[in-house]
C-alpha cells in the first residue's frame, strides 16, 4: 500500500535504525491531512462552538457538526443525533454505565461481560454494580481465546439487563461474532454495548445491521487525535438515560430552582469539547474511506498471516490467542523471557511493540502469565518490516540465551 508518504513520523530513525511501528493496537499514527486540519483550526478559525453568533464560532460549529454527520454515515447510524462525542472508548463506557446503568440496574440484575475484556469494560461495571447491587457475570473463553458461545448463551437470562462485550480483543486479536451475541441478548430483552475500539480501524461497521444499543470507539486508534471518541446510542435508549455530567451546552434553561436539559446528543456533552480533535476525526475517517476498509482489512490480514507463519518457525515462541477469526494482532512470549526485556531489546533496533498486560490483567491471570509481547499491524506497515522484525527476534533470542 503506497500510504507511508502520508505519515511523516514513519520517516524517522530511532536509535540509528528506521522506525518500525508495530504498536498500532495501542494508538495509530496520524496522516498529514489530519495534522493539517488541526493546524488549520487553530490558525484560522479557533473559536468555541454552538453559542457564538460571530463568524469564527459559526464556522467552527459548522465543521464540528459536519464531523458528527460523517461519523453517523461511517457507522451507518440512522440519525446524527445518535452520535455522542466523548473523550474516547473509556469515557463512552463510563457514560453508559452512569447515565444508563444507574437508571436501569438494581438488586438481582446482571451485567454480562467476557473474560477477554479491557479494563475499561470491566471497572466501570464493577463500580456501577457496587452502587446498584447488581451482579457482574463473566462469560468464559477457551484456550485459543475464543468466546465459548454455548456458555455465553447459558449465562444470558431474564436477570441479564446488559451485555457489554468487545468486538475485537486488544490482546488476543479475537473477532467476536457480535451479531450472534446481540441476537442472543435481545431474545432475553437485554441491552447490548459493543466496544469497537479495536474494530473500527479494521472492519466496516453498520450499527443498524448489528442492532446494538450502544457502540463505542476511540478516535486515536482510527488515525485521529487523542482525546476524541464516539458513543452511538440507539435513539430509543435515550429515554432510559439521565445526564452523567452537568455544565455548559447540555442545558436549555438554567435557574437556581430548576434546570431544563438540552436534547440528545448535546444533553450528554457537557462543557467545551475537543473541537479541533473532532474536526480531525472527520478528516481521519475520510482518509480511511478513501483507501477503503475492505482493502485495509485484506492488506492487514496478509501482513498478520505472513508474520504469524514466520514467527511459527521460531521454536521459542508461544502464541497467546490463536482464534480462527483474528485481527492483525499477535501476542506472544519468548521462552521464559519477560516481555519487558524483549521489548527493550527490540527498541534498541528501532522496533516499537507493546509489552505488559495490555489492560487485560484478568486475561493474563487466566493464562497464568505476567503479560505478553504484542505486535499489531497497520496498512502503513510492510512485509519488509516484518522480515526485519523476524531477524531481530532471532537476534534477541540469541542474546538472551547467551
Amino acid at each position: 500500500m503506497n500510504v507511508r508518504k502520508d505519515f511523516t513520523i514513519l520517516k524517522q530513525s530511532v536509535k540509528g535504525q528506521p522506525l518500525i511501528y508495530f504498536d498500532n493496537a495501542a494508538t495509530s499514527q496520524k496522516p498529514q491531512c489530519v495534522i493539517d486540519e488541526l493546524n488549520s483550526y487553530y490558525s484560522h478559525y479557533n473559536s468555541n462552538v454552538h453559542r457564538g453568533v460571530h463568524y469564527l464560532s459559526q464556522l467552527a460549529t459548522e465543521k464540528y457538526e459536519q464531523a458528527r454527520v460523517v461519523v453517523q454515515q461511517f457507522i451507518n447510524a440512522q440519525y446524527d443525533r445518535e452520535i455522542v462525542f466523548t473523550k474516547g472508548t473509556t469515557d463512552g463506557i463510563n457514560l453508559v454505565a452512569n447515565a444508563w446503568g444507574l437508571e436501569n440496574l438494581g438488586e438481582g440484575d446482571e451485567v454480562l461481560i467476557s473474560a477477554m475484556e479491557h479494563h475499561s469494560n470491566i471497572v466501570p461495571w464493577q463500580m456501577i454494580c457496587q452502587k446498584t447491587a447488581a451482579k457482574l457475570v463473566v462469560a468464559p473463553i477457551d484456550e485459543t481465546g475464543e468466546l465459548i458461545i454455548a456458555e455465553f448463551e447459558k449465562l444470558v437470562s431474564s436477570k441479564t439487563k446488559l451485555v457489554s462485550i468487545t468486538h475485537i480483543s486488544n490482546t488476543l486479536g479475537t473477532i467476536n461474532p457480535v451479531d450472534k451475541l446481540i441476537e442472543i441478548a435481545h431474545k432475553n430483552n437485554a441491552k447490548v454495548l459493543i466496544d469497537g475500539a479495536q474494530s473500527v480501524p479494521h472492519l466496516n461497521i453498520d450499527v443498524q445491521q448489528m442492532n446494538c444499543d450502544f457502540f463505542v470507539f476511540s478516535g486515536h486508534k482510527l488515525f485521529a487525535p487523542t482525546g476524541t471518541g464516539v458513543l452511538y446510542v440507539k435513539e430509543d435508549r435515550y429515554k432510559e438515560m439521565s445526564p452523567y455530567q452537568g455544565g455548559g451546552d447540555m442545558i436549555k434553561d438554567v435557574a437556581f430552582e430548576k434546570t431544563t436539559y438540552n436534547s440528545p446528543p448535546h444533553k450528554f456533552e457537557a462543557g467545551t469539547p475537543n473541537i479541533a480533535g473532532f474536526i480531525g476525526l472527520k478528516s481521519a475517517i475520510e482518509y480511511v474511506q478513501k483507501i477503503g476498509l475492505n482493502n485495509i482489512y485484506s492488506y492487514e490480514q496478509n501482513l498478520h498471516n505472513f508474520a504469524f507463519d514466520e514467527m511459527s518457525k521460531i521454536s521459542e515462541i508461544r502464541f497467546i490467542g490463536t482464534a480462527s477469526n483474528k485481527a492483525s494482532v499477535i501476542s506472544f512470549l519468548v521462552g521464559k523471557t519477560h516481555p519487558f526485556d524483549l521489548g527493550t531489546l527490540l527498541d534498541q533496533l528501532g522496533i516499537a511493540i507493546r509489552t505488559g498486560h495490555h489492560c487485560t490483567q484478568p486475561l493474563m491471570d487466566l493464562y497464568k502469565i505476567p503479560g505478553t509481547a504484542r505486535a499489531s499491524f497497520c496498512f502503513y506497515n510492510s512485509e519488509k518490516e516484518i522480515e526485519f522484525f523476524i531477524k531481530a527476534l532471532k537476534r534477541c533470542i540469541k542474546m538472551l540465551a547467551a
